[in-house]
């Protein structure tokens, strides 16, 4: 039903009076055949990449920071982001955004790149997936693709001592820096939930320089939003398609609830 409502919903134009003054951001984990709740095969990717290109401008994550930083109101755009660091993102993702020429923000999990690191989430599952190599993200740096950080080895943000989370959030962005040979000023928090930084942490992320962080419960970008407390919308199977991804952000029902529900427990069961 969502779906054919959201199919209705964009050919009669409407989200362009719902979603007027505002900014999406989404997020991405893995593009891979496997199907879990982190992942979306790539040909389900590529749809969505077209919806995107079809009903929003498409624009890198620092344009939007740029616009809320100048009190300028969003004005529909769209930011695509990963998470983590897995290299199908590099095998399966990239090249689908270069056949539509579409910008992309991949937050990375500094210690893990070309490590065989397994995370407790794909751990519990019984499932191993590599890690881009630092020679596969300055690839995609120079393509120019943005590059943020993710902390050093994926810690709650909400639930660790402050010495512990200035090491996490400037040591990323110093071994990002070192790696590029460029400026590292985006960062997402992992887990991405309400509760997973802290005021003190989040206060942190502006010491070590950054322009933004971003959380993962869902919900949109308006002109008063804080760029160190923007929204992105988690892309998981929860949504059957793009269109209904489209109907929910468009109403305003993309937020995650915080406990209990089947679709927070399936995408933050990690």
């Amino acid at each position: 039903m969502k779906r054919l409502l959201g199919h209705t919903l964009f050919a009669s134009r409407l989200d362009a009076v719902l979603l007027r003054n505002a900014a999406v951001i989404v997020a991405f984990h893995r593009i891979h055949d496997a199907p879990d709740a982190l992942t979306i095969d790539a040909r389900l990717f590529e749809r969505y990449c077209r919806f995107f290109r079809r009903h929003f401008r498409v624009v890198p994550l620092r344009d939007i920071v740029e616009r809320l930083e100048r009190g300028l109101p969003p004005n529909r755009e769209l930011a695509i982001t990963f998470d983590d660091g897995y290299r199908d993102n590099y095998d399966s993702a990239m090249p689908v955004l270069e056949k539509l020429s579409l910008p992309a923000t991949f937050f990375v999990v500094s210690q893990w790149i070309g490590t065989d690191v397994v995370p407790q989430w794909d751990e519990r599952c019984g499932v191993r997936y590599p890690w881009m190599t630092w020679d596969q993200v300055r690839s995609l740096h120079r393509k120019g693709f943005e590059i943020g950080a993710h902390t050093q080895t994926h810690v709650d943000l909400g639930d660790v001592a402050t010495g512990e989370a200035r090491e996490e959030i400037f040591g990323a962005r110093l071994a990002l820096e070192r790696q590029l040979a460029a400026r590292v000023d985006l960062f997402a928090y992992p887990f991405g939930g309400r509760n997973n930084i802290t005021n003190s942490n989040r206060e942190l992320v502006k010491a070590a320089r950054f322009r933004c962080c971003c959380s993962n419960f869902g919900g949109v970008n308006v002109p008063d939003t804080d760029p160190f407390d923007l929204l992105r919308v988690p892309i998981s199977p929860w949504y059957a398609s793009p269109h209904q991804f489209g109907f929910d952000v468009a109403l305003g029902r993309s937020v995650l609830a915080e406990s209990g529900g089947p679709r927070y427990e399936a995408f933050n069961g990690r």
